[in-house]
This record gives C-alpha cells, sequence and structure tokens, in this order.
C-alpha cells in the first residue's frame, strides 16, 4: 500500500480558529513577571519545549519603524525632505536606473545584458544550428523593382541625376532576382528545420529589409519560424514583417550582434549587398583564414557579381593571400545549389548536416 504523503500547512494559512488555537498554544508557558509582564517560564526538564510557529514568509504582525515616514509633528520639514531624498536617482535601485546603465563606467553590464537576452531566449527556443544569410537591404522584390523603375522612367530624364536614378533603378530590376534566389533558399531550410542532427536549423539574418527579409519570408513560407538579429542605430527602423516574434533581437551594440551571427553557425551564404554585407564577409573570412571559428561553408551567391566586387586570383597572385583561402568560400547561383553544396561540404567533412533519411532538396 503506498504511503499517504502528509501535506504540511503553515500556521499563517490555517483557518482563524486553528490559528488562534495554535498561538495559544504557545503561550500557556507564560506568567506574569514581577512588573505584570508576561515572559515565559522555563519548561520542566520533563515538559516538552515548545517551537514557535514559523513567521509569514512576506507580512508581520507588527511594523517595523521604517514603514512610516517621520511624522510632521515631530519635524514639520520631514515629509518634504523626504520625497526629495526618494524621488533623487540615487535612490533608485540599480537595474531600474536607466541613466545610471547608460554611463561609461557600465559599459561592461550593457555588454554583458546585450549577448545574455538573445542567448538565453535563442536557447529556450532550442535552436541548435543556423544558416546565416547576408545581402543588400536595396535588392527589392521584383514587383516592387519594376514598379520604381517605371515610376522614374515617367519622370523627365533631360538632365543627368534623373538618367542616373534611371540606371539604378533598371539594375535594381535586374538584381531583383536575387531575392527570389534568397527567399527560396529559406524555404529549402526551413522545410528542413526538424531534421538536422543535434537539433533545430534555422535561417537567421539581420532582420531587415531586401536579401534579409527574403530568407526570413522563405522560412516563413514554409512554416519554419526563423532569427532577425536587428540593431539599434540613430534613425528609427522596422524589422521585416517575416521574423519570428519570440526570435527578433534589437542589438545596441554591433559586436554582439556579430558575436550572435557566428555562435551557431553552421553556414554563410551571402548575396549582393553593400558596406555591411562585404563587412560581415570579410570578417568571417578572416575569421576562418586564422582559425579563431572553425572552418564553415561560405557561398558567394551570383558569380558575376561578386568577380566584379573582389579578384581573390589578384590578391593570390600579389601573394595578399595564400591559394588556399581562395577556397574558404565558393560561388553558386541557385538555391537548390547552394544548399546542396553546403550538405555537401558537411558530408565530406564527415559530419552530416541532416539526419540520413532528411529530404536534401531538389536534384540537379
Amino acid at each position: 500500500m503506498a504511503a499517504t504523503r502528509h501535506q504540511f500547512t503553515p500556521p499563517w494559512a490555517a483557518r482563524p480558529q486553528e490559528a488562534h488555537h495554535a498561538t495559544h498554544r504557545t503561550t500557556t508557558a507564560r506568567g506574569k513577571g514581577r512588573h505584570g509582564m508576561t515572559r515565559r517560564r522555563a519548561p520542566s526538564q520533563d515538559e516538552p519545549v515548545r517551537l514557535p510557529l514559523p513567521p509569514h514568509p512576506a507580512l508581520r504582525r507588527s511594523a517595523l519603524p521604517s514603514h512610516q515616514p517621520k511624522s510632521s509633528e515631530d519635524d514639520s520639514t520631514a515629509a518634504a525632505a523626504i520625497r526629495t531624498i526618494t524621488s533623487h536617482p540615487s535612490y533608485r535601485e540599480a537595474d531600474r536606473d536607466v541613466e545610471f546603465l547608460a554611463r561609461n563606467d557600465t559599459r561592461a553590464v550593457r555588454l554583458q545584458l546585450d549577448y545574455l537576452k538573445a542567448e538565453l531566449l535563442l536557447t529556450e527556443h532550442d535552436i541548435a544550428h543556423t544558416i546565416v544569410v547576408f545581402g543588400g537591404t536595396r535588392v527589392a522584390e521584383p514587383r516592387a523593382a519594376r514598379r520604381q523603375a517605371a515610376a522614374c522612367a515617367a519622370e523627365p530624364t533631360s538632365d543627368a541625376a534623373s538618367r542616373r536614378r534611371l540606371a539604378i533603378a533598371r539594375r535594381v530590376v535586374a538584381n531583383s532576382r536575387y531575392y527570389d534566389i534568397a527567399r527560396a533558399f529559406g524555404g529549402l531550410v526551413g522545410a528542413a528545420s526538424s531534421r538536422a542532427v543535434g537539433g533545430r536549423i534555422t535561417i537567421v539574418t539581420g532582420g531587415g529589409p531586401g536579401i534579409m527579409e527574403a530568407a526570413n519570408r522563405g522560412a516563413h513560407d514554409a512554416g519554419c519560424p526563423s532569427i532577425g538579429l536587428n540593431i539599434a542605430l540613430p534613425h528609427e527602423q522596422y524589422p521585416n514583417p517575416y521574423v519570428a516574434p519570440e526570435l527578433c533581437f534589437s542589438f545596441h551594440y554591433f559586436a554582439i550582434r556579430k558575436l550572435h551571427f557566428l555562435l551557431r553557425a553552421r553556414a554563410l551564404v551571402v548575396f549582393p549587398g553593400g558596406y555591411g554585407t562585404l563587412d560581415e564577409l570579410f570578417e568571417v573570412l578572416n575569421l576562418v583564414q586564422t582559425r579563431k571559428i572553425t572552418p564553415l561553408p561560405v557561398v558567394l551567391v551570383g558569380a558575376a557579381w561578386w568577380r566584379r566586387v573582389f579578384d581573390p586570383d589578384f590578391l593570390v597572385a600579389e601573394g595578399m593571400i595564400d591559394p588556399e583561402d581562395r577556397d574558404l568560400f565558393w560561388f553558386a547561383e541557385t538555391a537548390e545549389e547552394t544548399w546542396r553544396g553546403i550538405l555537401h561540404w558537411y558530408e565530406t567533412a564527415g559530419a552530416p548536416l541532416l539526419e540520413p533519411d532528411a529530404d536534401q532538396g531538389p536534384h540537379a
């Protein structure tokens, strides 16, 4: 027969009558002192020791002196002085004092919080692996790009500035194909999210528009939550609407944001972009080159575009990098080619990214 577990009821939770009797029992061993004061009678050796009741965890039967401010009857200036003291910034609790936390001296605390919030929430959501997607914020989806180009074409092109705007708008239309490729790639990763070895694999972007929006959107199309690592800038900005709300973070420090991009990264896929895209790409290549991080696949989508941006063969010929550094990345043209290349890289390394029976996407 299973033993019945006794449920302890603390005295403060007892019914009033029971609490009265319990309190009465603790006073039965009391007597009157010489001055009429109640005092506890020392128990005899044969009398059981009366233990005091456990106190209430939050409430007291009588207030402490500090529970009430100094009376104005004793000092007419007391109330105003107390208001001045309690409203002063120094009286705020440190974790609620925004001005204190914003000081230069507390930067280390802010760095820790910037890191820790995202780290704890990503862990709680079982995010084990990420595929990082970088690319330009100005790469519009085709429909929007064509609409903007049509608006530019409708304007007079008599001056050089208007002709330049039209030429750029037409290039944006041509580059809008990368939006579709990024969206398709996000869908492929999203479809394989739950079948990765060791935990979920998830798309992570900077959470902004353009290529980042496209990759998050593709994962969203596949029914898979994806991550957005946004950054606070002097001007107001918004995350794209396809990031999972519970996985969208706003960082204060670029350094902590960069750290989170790579902590769980299993591949870096880079589309055409501007300074921010190039910054992230070359930083990762340098970290892999110096083995500050474990090598991972780096895929540049759009070989023709990238060969105009930088020439790695020229760097090798000039002795600026070694031939092996040229092989730290490769080019791809489609979402399927990119995803297959990443999976093949891990299979070659002897550490498959997906479970053996997982669908690896369309085949050539």
